[in-house]
């Protein structure tokens, strides 16, 4: 359970509200064995809800990295976002601002959960925000009260509360090798194609000298993505595979994680290999399917993810630089 925010804190600290990919852990249709095991109260599989993280500067004011369709149940399990209203008021929030990494249902969903007309700054990509805009649904967030704020790709941003008072925290955005959302695809189910123009982004979060990254959603690891990442105090990485046919060999889905826009973590181009020699103090696994055997703790797979130097999200983890 993470910890009550602390108001004087000076330094980056971040909390895994999610750490599961879409559908969450266990998955609500899942028969899978891990899933089995989490919906038994297996402790080597405990349930981890779909990814997000909240991060602050000072512990009294918190930007959501991703609104995820589990968003109000992750609210509730973490205190720092619980909230803390003034005497004679009725409606408060720590959340001052939301950034998106994309446009995928379980990025965007939960913005809708945030609809109580409390108000907050909603950031994201070109490609992302022209997603909400083109859906009346989202509408019901109001843009009068959670203005929409264009994320420049490549370019050093100040975060600020809806208000524009700053938040003490700094985000670049980048994009990544990916593709559409899901649900912009063709009908037909034919493969669109690597999307590398924003579609997919990643984010480096720094407050003051201390800074980490958030690449939920990853299809490879080019160089100059590689030499970006190179000597970081922390990298949140796309988990969602442990090997590329994962759920073919499952029987749970007709794609590969390369087709789903996801490398896979195992395999010579797989994650550990791609991070091996960049130098990267802290790595974390983070939008981990629920087919993964990496989220079971008794698994060879955590076993040798751990080896290479990897962590494996849960929820409520806690992370200070």
């Amino acid at each position: 359970m993470p910890s009550p925010p602390c108001p004087s804190a000076s330094r980056l600290r971040a909390i895994v509200l999610g750490a599961a990919a879409g559908g969450g852990f266990p998955q609500w249709n899942s028969a899978g064995p891990g899933c089995r095991r989490a919906l038994a109260g297996d402790p080597a599989a405990p349930a981890r809800s779909q990814a997000s993280l909240a991060v602050s500067a000072d512990g009294d004011r918190w930007v959501l990295l991703n609104a995820s369709p589990d968003l109000r149940q992750q609210v509730i399990a973490t205190p720092a976002l619980h909230p803390r209203p003034a005497p004679g008021e009725i409606r408060h929030s720590p959340i001052a601002a939301v950034v998106l990494t994309g446009a995928e249902v379980d990025t965007i969903a939960g913005l809708l959960t945030l609809r109580e007309r409390h108000p907050f700054a909603l950031y994201g990509a070109d490609r992302a925000l022209a997603v909400l805009a083109a859906n009346p649904v989202f509408g019901a967030v109001n843009p009068a009260i959670v203005p929409r704020r264009t994320l420049p790709l490549d370019r050093t941003l100040a975060l600020a509360d809806a208000a524009g008072a700053p938040l003490g925290l700094m985000v670049e955005a980048f994009a990544v090798p990916g593709k559409v959302p899901l649900f912009l695809e063709e009908a037909s189910g034919a493969d669109p194609g690597r999307a590398e123009e924003g579609e997919t982004i990643g984010l480096r979060v720094s407050a003051g000298d201390q800074s980490l990254f958030f690449i939920p959603g990853c299809a490879a690891l080019p160089p100059g993505l590689a030499a970006r990442l190179e000597g970081a105090d922390c990298v949140f990485f796309d988990g969602t595979l442990w090997r590329d046919d994962e759920m073919l060999r499952a029987g749970a889905g007709p794609k590969t994680g390369a087709r789903m826009g996801h490398m896979s973590i195992d395999g010579p181009g797989g994650t550990i290999a791609a991070f091996a020699g960049l130098g990267v103090r802290r790595r974390i696994l983070i939008h981990i399917n629920n087919t993964n055997p990496v989220l079971l703790a008794d698994s060879p797979e955590r076993a040798a993810a751990e080896a290479a130097g990897w962590e494996v999200a849960q929820d409520g983890m806690e992370v200070t630089l």
